[in-house]
């Protein structure tokens, strides 16, 4: 079958019956009894089948590992002799095929060392239900006769908590009552140092909703932001998954836990009879809400996998109701979980819409996630935003480490290529060589176009044409190039190809005639560079009056005290924008483009100063291109490193500035998409847009807002501003506020540019 979700987690109930009697418990005291009706321990058989069903599924999925949980009513009644069976043929069926990760699920009441030593020889890693503090225990997990648990759980995990169990320990699981004291029951769970804390929100339906003391919609976020708060004062002592899943999504990262997010569920539940069903809490909705029809002896897992049921839970933003579709925070929440969404028949919606019964419905906690996952985003999300978005040192650092980064994965995969191997020596040599050194390498590490060259060879690479000797040749002009700048006293040998090589940063080196290749010495001088090549006469060159051999890179500045700008017209690797880059420019073309420049620069310094200044701050490179300005866009970011945009050539002086702020805010914005995560790319959303016919993923509306708000206000400063710009930017900015899929430094942004837009109103 194809499109069918793997199941990598199995729940196996290997006893029906439990030594508790909690008055919350979904299995005994909720909607669906079946369990009544089911045999108390799981038999020989039924663990054997599902091991082979198990084997068989992870292997024609190729899944390199499951997760098996062991399950009841309380799986310890089911005995060590059993539970040993279910870890030994577990354990043989998956050996070869996938990593086993075997788990419990307890009370603790009977977890003494002769089940701990089973659970370390196999590695069994154990979670123990326990509501906090003794009085919040007591509240349900009682003994049938009323008595205590409490003492008896706490035992228990003293003992796991101690060698030779400590590595087994897991966690503790807690069920919410709003009745208990938040604190008090977090300072008694960190107490007993759990690797992770769950708390869990009591099942409840819109037939069945949950118990409200105070009457509020938001109880449970209530509870659980004080929860969130002690937390954060105790200086987060253990992890707590509801919230390390928060953080994740609002990041854009995946759901850490099925009870939010809209990652597809990939579990399947055995019950002690061999039954097949659906997630366990759906016994709280009605009386076989998770049945399937489906047992261990007579179906495979793919049947399972493609139950109507299973499948409703897979399909992310488009399985949740109209009104989760709508709500800015549906990525986190997920529309709750799955049982939380059921209602008997159609009622009104919270929105004031009318959703259907069944699973079509928001959860019964939508007010409380919905204030949980904004609770959690205000406390939080100046810290969690991304420092590159406010700090263009940081930027500029995340950004030289990612170009490192990549030419470190480059060379990992550049065996057996002796010029290659020693370049890297020199650059390594290079970056010892003092501060001189390591200044130099940042130089052309920082040139943009080392970024283009490094991602075309990885992907080179990766499709099976590696470009060999080219990779190589580069990098020993990189490294040449390092060497020069830094004045130092290292080899620098290069490969020619075609009888010349460009030297990053400085300029090109004919070396031979066309169509030749070879090598040639390179070394500073107290004047500039020499080469050796074969027997030819040492020549001298550079660094910046050029010759018939040599071409150094041009360069401009704005102004007397400005950073010089490389003109880049020699790197063979500025072919990386929209548009195909200009020849080499003749000196009378290269001082009349400078003149342009000048003119333009001059005039964004009198239209918008703040994005003059911002622009000039990180500009490092500009690349001619061919063709005056097109309609749809000026200035171009293209596939390179940061601190270069590429200018049309041809345009005048206006329409020069435009493309320097355009261009300059195309790039910021990709360099901010590559070191930080401003939105999740595993949604399906599309957002309607006022310049654009269709609607648009998040990321398009984002860049032409980003774009337009800056040319709006240079517009407006030129007497040249469109009717109904500045509204149309405004409903973009609406749209973008209550995009789900922005992170909290994507939100972080959208508000930055709602403050350069209402300065532009001013």
């Amino acid at each position: 079958m194809t499109g069918l979700i793997a199941f990598r987690e199995i729940v196996l109930k290997v006893h029906s019956r439990c030594d508790l009697a909690c008055d919350h418990c979904y299995v005994y005291e909720h909607a669906d009894q079946s369990w009544r009706g089911r045999p108390k321990v799981i038999s020989p058989e039924v663990i054997s089948r599902t091991a082979s069903r198990l084997a068989e599924h992870a292997q024609s999925h190729e899944l390199p590992s499951v997760t098996v949980i062991l399950h009841g009513g309380e799986p310890l009644l089911a005995g060590t002799a059993r539970l040993r069976l279910v870890c030994e043929e577990f354990t043989r069926a998956l050996d070869g095929i996938a990593a086993l990760d075997l788990r419990i699920h307890t009370n603790g009441l009977q977890l003494g060392r002769r089940c701990l030593d089973l659970f370390a020889e196999f590695g069994v890693k154990v979670s123990v239900s326990l509501d906090g503090d003794r009085a919040a225990n007591d509240r349900h997990r009682r003994f049938a006769d009323g008595r205590t648990s409490h003492p008896l759980v706490l035992a228990a995990v003293e003992l796991l908590r101690t060698e030779p169990y400590r590595h087994l320990y897991q966690g503790l699981l807690c069920t919410i009552d709003v009745a208990n004291d938040p604190v008090a029951v977090l300072d008694a769970l960190v107490e007993l140092t759990p690797p992770r804390v769950d708390f869990l929100l009591p099942h409840a339906t819109w037939q069945t909703p949950p118990v409200r003391p105070d009457g509020a919609p938001d109880t449970y976020a209530r509870w659980l932001l004080r929860v969130f708060d002690h937390w954060e004062r105790l200086g987060r002592p253990v992890p707590v998954r509801i919230f390390e899943s928060l953080f994740s999504t609002l990041r854009g990262g995946p759901s850490l836990t099925e009870a939010l997010g809209l990652a597809p569920t990939d579990l399947v539940v055995v019950e002690t009879d061999g039954n097949l069903e659906q997630v366990d809490s759906l016994k709280s909705a009605f009386e076989g809400a998770a049945a399937t029809g489906f047992n261990v002896f007579d179906h495979a897992f793919d049947q399972v996998a493609a139950h109507p049921g299973v499948r409703a839970r897979q399909l992310g933003l488009a399985g949740v109701s109209a009104t989760c579709r709508r709500c800015p925070v549906v990525r986190s929440c997920g529309g709750g979980l799955y049982t939380h969404r059921y209602k008997a028949a159609a009622t009104d919606s919270p929105d004031g819409g009318s959703d259907g019964g069944g699973f079509d419905n928001p959860s019964v906690y939508c007010t409380d996630l919905r204030e949980l996952v904004d609770g959690v985003e205000g406390r939080t999300g100046a810290r969690a935003s991304a420092p590159e978005l406010s700090d263009p040192a940081e930027l500029a650092g995340s950004q030289e480490q990612l170009t490192r980064n990549l030419l470190a994965l480059l060379n990992d995969g550049r065996t057996g290529d002796p010029d290659w191997a020693r370049a890297w020596e020199v650059l390594g040599a290079v970056e010892r060589a003092g501060d001189a050194g390591e200044d130099a390498l940042d130089a052309v590490l920082a040139h943009p176009f080392t970024r283009t060259w490094v991602m075309a060879s990885i992907e080179a690479e990766r499709q099976g044409r590696g470009d060999g000797p080219d990779a190589a040749r580069r990098l020993t002009a990189l490294a040449a190039a390092a060497v020069l700048r830094g004045g130092l006293d290292l080899p620098a040998e290069v490969a020619y190809r075609d009888g010349e090589v460009y030297l990053p940063t400085l300029g090109l080196l004919r070396l031979g005639e066309p169509g030749t290749d070879g090598r040639a010495a390179l070394h500073a001088t107290d004047e500039g560079y020499a080469v050796r090549e074969g027997g030819r006469p040492e020549h001298r060159f550079g660094p910046a009056a050029g010759d018939a051999r040599w071409q150094p890179v041009r360069t401009w500045s704005p102004g007397p005290d400005e950073a010089p700008v490389a003109l880049e017209d020699l790197d063979p690797h500025r072919n990386c924008f929209a548009r195909p880059p200009r020849l080499r420019l003749g000196a009378g073309e290269a001082e009349e483009w400078r003149e342009r420049l000048r003119a333009a620069w001059a005039l964004l310094y009198e239209a918008v100063p703040e994005s003059a200044r911002a622009a000039r701050a990180g500009l490092t490179t500009l690349t001619p291109l061919a063709g005056g300005p097109r309609t749809a866009g000026w200035g171009e970011a293209g596939r390179h490193g940061p601190g270069a945009l590429g200018v049309p050539y041809a345009a005048g002086v206006r329409e020069t500035a435009l493309a320097l702020l355009t261009g300059w805010r195309r790039a910021r914005l990709q360099a901010l998409t590559e070191v930080s995560d401003l939105y999740a790319l595993d949604g399906e959303w599309q957002h309607p847009s006022p310049w654009r016919e269709r609607p648009v993923p998040v990321s398009r509306l984002l860049a032409d807002v980003h774009e337009r708000v800056a040319v709006e206000a240079y517009r407006r400063a030129t007497a040249s501003a469109e009717p109904g710009g500045a509204d149309r930017i405004g409903r973009a900015l609406d749209r973008l506020s209550e995009a789900a899929e922005l992170t909290s430094t994507g939100k972080r942004l959208v508000e930055e540019l709602r403050w350069e837009l209402k300065a532009v109103d001013a």
